[in-house]
């Protein structure tokens, strides 16, 4: 039960491959719409937490650069390198330095400007749902910084840059598109 609106909505879209050709469905930009309130408690938790990344990492870049961070983020959950889920890849600490500087800095603490919030929201849900069907705008980063930093990341190769971020790979990482969370 868990992933069973999921499941339904993967059936429905196969059902349309099958009818309608893949190509044809793809270039359609064939996407799953799940509304937040038909969503289990586990799968809001996981939303929720993309949510809240987007919103504190990308909060004021355009459309795309939201997108952006949420791709990196389910690149992650999707890669050999992080835990397995959104929140877990969110929170995640490395020699006890935050991955993603919102959640040690205090950002987390300001009240989100609601309309930008529910932009956040959707573009989660988006993402989330549809993250293996998607371009990936960041090219499979799994990495990004700020373009006003300068980490040294010489092992990393840059993929993009997407409004103020700069998107990196890790040849190194294996990113399964075909598994879901």
């Amino acid at each position: 039960m868990k992933h069973l609106t999921a499941i339904i909505l993967t059936l429905i879209l196969i059902v349309y491959l099958l009818i309608h050709g893949t190509s044809r469905a793809f270039e359609l930009k064939s996407i799953i719409e799940v509304p937040y309130k038909f969503l289990n408690a586990s799968e809001k938790k996981e939303i929720d937490c993309l949510a809240d990344n987007i919103y504190y990492e990308a909060g004021y870049e355009p459309e795309e650069g939201k997108v952006a961070v949420a791709a990196v983020t389910m690149n992650r959950v999707k890669s050999n390198r992080f835990d397995s889920t959104v929140c877990g890849v969110v929170t995640q600490k490395t020699q006890g330095t935050c991955q993603f500087t919102w959640i040690c800095d205090g950002s987390k603490n300001r009240r989100p400007n609601p309309d930008m919030y529910e932009q956040a929201r959707q573009i989660a849900l988006y993402v989330y749902f549809n993250h293996s069907v998607i371009e990936d705008v960041t090219k499979g980063a799994i990495y990004y910084h700020a373009d006003y930093v300068s980490p040294g990341w010489n092992n990393l190769k840059k993929t993009t840059k997407i409004g103020r971020h700069i998107f990196y790979i890790d040849p190194k990482v294996n990113i399964n598109y075909a598994s879901k969370t």
